[in-house]
């Protein structure tokens, strides 16, 4: 699970009203209103105790049994109004049901299987670095680390540099440079990091990057996160993939087909097509299996709540139904319905390939 209080921003000021005011920066830096752009240092401690009870919820749901397989009627959808997406969870329902009792049947103990709760992991952009150094500590590796001497040493160090902020933390598309803090400070962590991939990035960039935060090649330690845009990914990732293979880091490759499909609206609202999400997704997998790879996850901005902001979907939400519940101050996301209609697209996918192969 990824969330962030923070926003990176292409310009520290804009202009409201014919004044220009300090943008927003996320509720970790400022307010929304314009009566509080101005940058507020408390809010980074309060943004900590946001973190920490949401954290603490979670552990609680856990505990409480929200994720045990034996129970999937408990995982209530009564938000969810569409017949069609409920028929579709009914019968993933039905199937988790039916393998539950087949496997008590013939005696395997699923009480003691781990199918009651699942290992949760979080992250965010580690956006504001004074904020991550503060949350960085040097700790004892693991014991299930696969930890090697950092290249100029001759023994692996029984500590090492993490974040504990999250476990896992990724570089934006726009804070990548190769000589930038930013990359300076991942470079020096132990967590698992990702890199946003966006259309700006050339081959040997790439490469230089993946040199300069994983110089000892640990496989799985970085995750690649592709950002193009449904009419760039066609002509861009391919590339990327294959100048990857040819430096030897065995990555961990992520579609994220938000944030290159943003458009304004006529009127400057700020929104997103669900085709074109579905798409880049689309292109990604065929793109992947093409050049031998494999797409290992997807990186999306939604809520649960029932929002209008992205357009599209079955649905059928057009420019014109973005005023009905429009709130997000940041970036449109996907509402409960589109979010679950994208699952089980990209879930159709996986089980018709599947299914090709057998």
């Amino acid at each position: 699970m990824a969330g962030q209080f923070a926003k990176p921003r292409s310009s520290p000021t804009e202009m409201v009203d014919g004044k220009e005011i300090p943008s927003f920066r996320g509720d970790i830096l400022n307010g929304y209103s314009i009566a509080e752009r101005k940058l507020d240092p408390s809010r980074l401690v309060s943004a900590y105790f946001h973190s920490a009870a949401t954290l603490n919820y979670i552990r609680a749901a856990l505990a409480s049994g929200i994720a045990d397989l034996h129970s999937p009627m408990d995982w209530n959808l009564g938000h969810v109004q569409s017949s069609e997406i409920k028929a579709k969870y009914q019968r993933i329902v039905e199937s988790i049901t039916e393998s539950l009792t087949f496997m008590k049947t013939v005696g395997a103990d699923t009480a003691s299987s781990g199918l009651e709760t699942v290992d949760l992991y979080t992250s965010h952009e580690g956006l504001l670095l004074d904020y991550e150094q503060s949350l960085t500590r040097r700790m004892k590796h693991p014991s299930n680390s696969s930890t090697t001497p950092h290249v100029g040493t001759a023994v692996a160090d029984e500590k090492g540099w993490y974040n504990t902020s999250a476990h896992f933390l990724w570089i934006g598309d726009r804070t990548r440079q190769l000589d930038g803090a930013h990359v300076e400070y991942f470079r020096g962590l132990e967590n698992p990091i990702g890199i946003k991939v966006g259309p700006s990035m050339k081959d040997d960039e790439l490469v230089k990057l993946l040199n300069i935060v994983n110089p000892n090649r640990e496989v799985g330690k970085v995750t690649l996160i592709t950002r193009y845009g449904e009419s760039k990914v066609e002509n861009l990732l391919g590339s990327h993939i294959e100048a990857v293979k040819k430096s030897g880091h065995v990555v961990v490759w992520q579609c994220d087909p938000m944030h290159g499909n943003t458009r304004s609206t006529p009127t400057g609202v700020k929104t997103r097509q669900f085709s074109s999400i579905l798409n880049e997704v689309a292109s990604a997998l065929k793109i992947h299996r093409e050049h031998g790879s494999f797409l290992g996850g997807v990186h999306l901005e939604l809520t649960g709540e029932a929002v209008t902001e992205c357009v599209g979907g079955s649905e059928g939400l057009t420019d014109e139904d973005l005023s009905q519940n429009y709130t997000t101050y940041c970036d449109p996301r996907l509402n409960e319905k589109q979010a679950l209609e994208l699952a089980f697209l990209i879930a159709g996918h996986y089980r018709g390939q599947g299914a090709a192969q057998n």
